[in-house]
This record gives structure tokens, C-alpha cells and sequence, in this order.
């Protein structure tokens, strides 16, 4: 009798834990909904405010009461981009060493102390920036911006944490050289974009990580980390004077940094199409096919979006998955995309087809490229891009974190604080006769590059 009754105890216990469950769900899912709706009311007007700080930082501000959250965005203009040109991975392995140990804290306890209050806090490297990136509730943002100015500013790069994370990051390369996709990725990475930083690839890093010294980080982050280097964005409950008052208690002693940029070699230029071969035992071929793109800042960028989501960007609305994948039959999945960044990315088209037919993969792709380039779209092809582009617009400000990353996208790349109310006009002017323009002018399929990685034997490449 006693087990049953305790039987239904547990039973009893296990139901108001999955009912609790529940309601915290439908909270979440309410919380997003609410988010949603807020930004889109928000995106009538400017996104936020900006505003230049006595230290040299750029504040974007945007103010959003709605929840007691508050999210930061910090930019730093020290990424792979500005790195030396013998010390590949230097920027990378800068960022994710800031998380490991300050002046006043250890890993473990920034780890502890941001965990305590129910908060979030991580620094990482990329091409053109790193990012430190910050979330807590509005009750502890002191405590926040404490942690964040001292990971930035503080940094004490022990030497047991420098060897290992070159330890677990040349573990990372090592797990990653079977990936076909990776292979395929960085060979086309390297014939696209040569000596230029954009180029560089794991085997680049993993040469250097051995040789990489303490005083290799210390002075990368002594030369570009400071706060004329800086874009913060802030966004959540709080206001212009708090946010003042907390960037100016915990960075006054942030001293300017004056480090040169590095000179860049510059892509090199194809003369004809440049086909790579790479040899691999397995069943599939992985192809990346394309050239040099454009830059973020390109004026054409808002017709080239256009244009390629209907060439390969618009998944299964795309004309390479109509042709390729539902009527031929050749491949699960085949997309292109522009990589915009701050200097000209790649154009890329990627596929994984079996051996036999990477030929035809390849020719259909070069005829749909052909015809973008030479015949005008259909009116629905336009109308249903442009739909699809602004309509999913709103979704990229539907949390504090994308408001912030769009402000600090707003203030690298140029744009106005109106951009998300200027953005759906800009689209839908782009039309049928300068989509045909800008596929002319930004797909050459006679100088471009093809990476195909797999059993060449069975291939049998005619490129």
C-alpha cells in the first residue's frame, strides 16, 4: 500500500513538473512574440541613437523598456584583418584567451560571477572584428559592464591558458581535416582570395599556433584593443545617462591604442577558369565554384541580394534547387551566396553531387548563371525576391542581441540609423533591367574558380 501511495506521489510530482514546463514554454514563446512585435513597432523609426564618446568609442544606443534585459554589442576593430601576415589565427586566439584569467579574476570565477546572476558574457575573433558580446538583466548591468571592462582591459594571458587553448584549437584543426566540406571550403578560400587575410585557412593557423608567444598576444591586444577601436551598442532597459555613467566608471583607465593596420596583399586575378582538383575516397563530390564578390559597402548590394536569391540564395525558391535538385535529380542541396564583408568577399556556389554526375552539376550551374546574366527575370521571380526579402526583414531585430548586431552593422558599413525603415524601399527599387545590370557585371563565369574534392577516378572532370 505504501509503495503505491508513493507511487502516485511521484506520479503526482512528475505532472506538476511537466506542467510547470509547459508554462515556462508558453512563457518563452509569449517573451519571443512580444519581442517581435516590439521591434517591429521600433523599426518605423530610427533604430537608435548615436553618439560619440570623450574616449573615442562610438555608442549606439537603443532604448527598449519593454523587459528588464539589457544586451551589448562591443565591436573591436581587431580582427584576422589587421593581424600580421606571418601570424595567422594571432586575432582569434587574442579574443578567446580575454576569458581566461584578468588581474583581478580567474577564468573560473568571471565564469561563476556572470553565471550567478543568470547572465551571459563571451569574447571571440573573426575576420574583420572581434566581438565581446554581454547580456544581463537590468538589475545586475553594473555588474555586467564590471566583468566586460575587465576582460577587456585586463587581461593577464597566463601562459598555462596560451598553450592550452593552442592545445584544443590545433585538436579542432586535426578533427576537422577529414570534413569534405572544410577541405573543399579552404581550398576555395585560398585560390580566391591568395596572400589576402580572407585567404588564410587552418593549415596557415596550425603552422604558427606552435610558434605563437606570450608576448605575441600581449602586444596585438597593447596595439589594437582601446576605445577608439570600439563600437558598443547597448540595447534593453536602460538610459543614454546610465549607460554614459557606466562606460566612463569602467574604461576610464582605457587608454587610446595607435597600431598601424598592416599593409594587404591584394586577391589575385584570374585570367581563366582555374579548376582544382582534390582526390579523396568518398562517395560524393563537393564542389565550390566562384570568384572574388563585393564588399558590404558596394552601392549595387541591395540588387545583388535580389539577384542572387533568385539564382541559388532563395533555397528551394531558387532557380539552382529548381534545376538541379527537383528536376535533374543531382543533388540534395545546391545555394550560392555573396559573402559582403568590410572588403570584398567571395561569390560562391556550393553542391555535393555524386561522382558521376559532377560534370553535369557543374554545366547546369554554369547555364544558370549564364542566364541570369543574359536573359531578364520574370516579373514573379522579382515580386516573389523582393517579398521574401523584406518580409523576412523584420525577423533580423526580433531579440536584443540582432538590434544590437544590426546597430553595429549600421555604423562599420556606413549605413543611417534609419536603415531598417529604408532598407524595403531599397529592394523593391531594384529592377528587372538592373538585376540583369549587376549579374553582368558581378558573375564572370569565364574567370572564376572550381574546387571539386572526391574520388577523381570516378568523377572524371572535363573542366
Amino acid at each position: 500500500m505504501q509503495n503505491d501511495i508513493n507511487t502516485l506521489r511521484i506520479a503526482d510530482c512528475g505532472l506538476r513538473i511537466v506542467r510547470q514546463i509547459q508554462r515556462i514554454v508558453r512563457y518563452g514563446i509569449m517573451l519571443s512574440l512580444l519581442l517581435g512585435l516590439v521591434s517591429i513597432a521600433h523599426a518605423a523609426e530610427p533604430i537608435g541613437k548615436r553618439i560619440v564618446l570623450e574616449n573615442g568609442m562610438v555608442l549606439l544606443l537603443a532604448e527598449r523598456h519593454e523587459l528588464p534585459v539589457v544586451t551589448v554589442n562591443m565591436v573591436i576593430r581587431a580582427g584576422s584583418i589587421v593581424e600580421p601576415g606571418d601570424k595567422p589565427g594571432l586575432a582569434s586566439m587574442t579574443a578567446a584567451l580575454l576569458m581566461q584569467g584578468t588581474k583581478k579574476r580567474t577564468a573560473l570565477q568571471i565564469s561563476q560571477e556572470i553565471d550567478f546572476v543568470g547572465g551571459s558574457l563571451s569574447v571571440s575573433g573573426s575576420d574583420d572584428f572581434s566581438v565581446a558580446s554581454l547580456r544581463v538583466l537590468k538589475k545586475d548591468v553594473r555588474k555586467g559592464f564590471d566583468l566586460l571592462s575587465d576582460v577587456l582591459t585586463n587581461p593577464v594571458f597566463d601562459q598555462k591558458e596560451i598553450d592550452r587553448k593552442v592545445k584544443e584549437t590545433l585538436a579542432a584543426i586535426r578533427q576537422q581535416k577529414d570534413e569534405p566540406e572544410v577541405i573543399a571550403g579552404e581550398a576555395f578560400s585560398k585560390a580566391v582570395f591568395g596572400g589576402h587575410p580572407y585567404g588564410r585557412t587552418n593549415d596557415d593557423v596550425a603552422a604558427y599556433l606552435p610558434r605563437l608567444t606570450r608576448q605575441d598576444v600581449a602586444d596585438f591586444h597593447a596595439t589594437r584593443y582601446g576605445p577608439n577601436r570600439v563600437i558598443i551598442a547597448v540595447v534593453g532597459d536602460t538610459t543614454e545617462k546610465e549607460v554614459r555613467r557606466l562606460i566612463r566608471e569602467n574604461f576610464k583607465d582605457w587608454r587610446h591604442v595607435d597600431g598601424q593596420d598592416p599593409a594587404r596583399t591584394a586577391p589575385p586575378k584570374k585570367e581563366k577558369i582555374e579548376v582544382l582538383k582534390l582526390d579523396k575516397n568518398i562517395t560524393q563530390a563537393n564542389i565550390a565554384l566562384g570568384h572574388l564578390g563585393v564588399s558590404r559597402e558596394n552601392p549595387d548590394f541591395y540588387a545583388i541580394s535580389v539577384m542572387n536569391y533568385i539564382l541559388g540564395g532563395g533555397g528551394f525558391s531558387s532557380r539552382l534547387m529548381d534545376n538541379i535538385r527537383d528536376n535533374r535529380g543531382l543533388a540534395y542541396d545546391v545555394h550560392s551566396s555573396f559573402q559582403a564583408q568590410k572588403e570584398p568577399g567571395a561569390f560562391r556556389v556550393w553542391v555535393q553531387t555524386k561522382s558521376e554526375s559532377a560534370n553535369e552539376a557543374i554545366n547546369e550551374i554554369f547555364s544558370e548563371i549564364r542566364r541570369i546574366r543574359q536573359e531578364p527575370v520574370g516579373e514573379k521571380e522579382l515580386a516573389d525576391a523582393k517579398a521574401y526579402l523584406t518580409g523576412s526583414f523584420p525577423l533580423r531585430m526580433d531579440t536584443q542581441a540582432k538590434i544590437a548586431s544590426m546597430l553595429t552593422s549600421i555604423e562599420i558599413y556606413g549605413l543611417d540609423l534609419d536603415y531598417p525603415v529604408k532598407y524595403p524601399r531599397l529592394i523593391n527599387a531594384v529592377t528587372r533591367e538592373e538585376l540583369q545590370r549587376v549579374a553582368a557585371k558581378y558573375l564572370d563565369p569565364e574567370h572564376l574558380t572550381i574546387v571539386v574534392l572526391g574520388n577523381q577516378e570516378k568523377i572524371q572532370l572535363k573542366y
